[in-house]
């Protein structure tokens, strides 16, 4: 959801932000994977493995268990697999996927009158938000590029500061993660999009990698105190003796992490934008 209102602000391919947001999403996963197992390791009472009596589940029971999961992703691959295939636009495969759940929810028996109309009401409240925050977005930054601002800023952090181009992008990512403290993610991008997007532009960087950046930074900054929401999210979900303080600890090593991911994908912007130019063309 993030990687659309970008694409609709930045106005970039929304295929190509998807994309090119799947190799580091794996990549990242892999990493945290690997710092789990590391931990663990070392320190075997922080995950101690299931009881042979909870591993030993019936092979009827792990199917039942799979198929219970692969309605979604049927649901996610008949969407994506003609968008991706650039046989429809994103308004086309939206049409898809709905009509696509709709079906799901026809064979099994769950589409009630009130399951409609909740459906319907909460889509329509969500899309004439959308509406609203794009259009003051794209107001602001038409308005902010027409009265030169983009163009003196950028003289003033390269000629007046005699920053390089890669410190302001820095600067730029570190500017999200103190936002990100008090804002979430949609109010930082409408916040800043019209002044960052097109200054990466003029600064030569891509705009589909930059897209990428700005996620996985605005995902640090959702683990980040005093406001960050994963925090009070996990905070509702732990036992009570696991305190807000413990929750805040036990981030330090994942923001870690995801700082090493994103500084990778700045030196090696390839990870970012090596799929969609295979899908797309170079």
């Amino acid at each position: 959801m993030v990687l659309v209102l970008y694409a609709m602000i930045a106005r970039q391919p929304v295929g190509k932000l998807w994309l090119a947001g799947v190799i580091p999403g794996l990549m990242m996963a892999a990493m945290f994977i690997a710092y789990i197992a590391i931990r663990c390791k070392i320190n075997p009472t922080l995950g101690p493995p299931l009881s042979k009596e909870e591993r030993d589940v019936p092979l009827a029971e792990k199917f039942r268990l799979m198929r219970a999961g692969m309605l979604p992703l049927i649901i996610f691959f008949v969407m994506m697999f003609p968008f991706i295939k650039g046989w429809t636009s994103l308004v086309e495969s939206s049409a898809v996927g709905a009509a696509t759940a709709t079906i799901a929810a026809i064979v099994k028996r769950r589409l009630t009158k009130e399951v409609f109309e909740n459906t319907v009401r909460q889509t329509l409240n969500i899309s004439a938000m959308f509406m609203w925050i794009i259009l003051a977005a794209l107001a602001f930054g038409a308005i902010f590029d027409g009265v030169g601002a983009v163009k003196a800023i950028k003289s003033f952090f390269l000629d007046g500061l005699g920053l390089s181009r890669w410190e302001i992008l820095l600067l730029m990512q570190l500017s999200f993660l103190l936002m990100g403290t008090f804002l979430d993610d949609t109010a930082m991008l409408v916040i800043v999009a019209p002044l960052y997007v097109p200054l990466v532009g003029a600064l030569g960087f891509d705009l589909i990698w930059y897209g990428i950046l700005y996620t996985i930074t605005s995902q640090i900054a959702y683990m980040t105190p005093p406001f960050g929401y994963n925090l009070f999210l996990m905070r509702a979900m732990a036992p009570p003796e696991i305190t807000l303080k413990d929750i805040y600890m036990s981030i330090i090593p994942f923001v870690g992490v995801m700082l090493l991911a994103l500084l990778t994908i700045i030196v090696f912007p390839q990870i970012a934008l090596w799929l969609p130019g295979v899908v797309y063309g170079n």
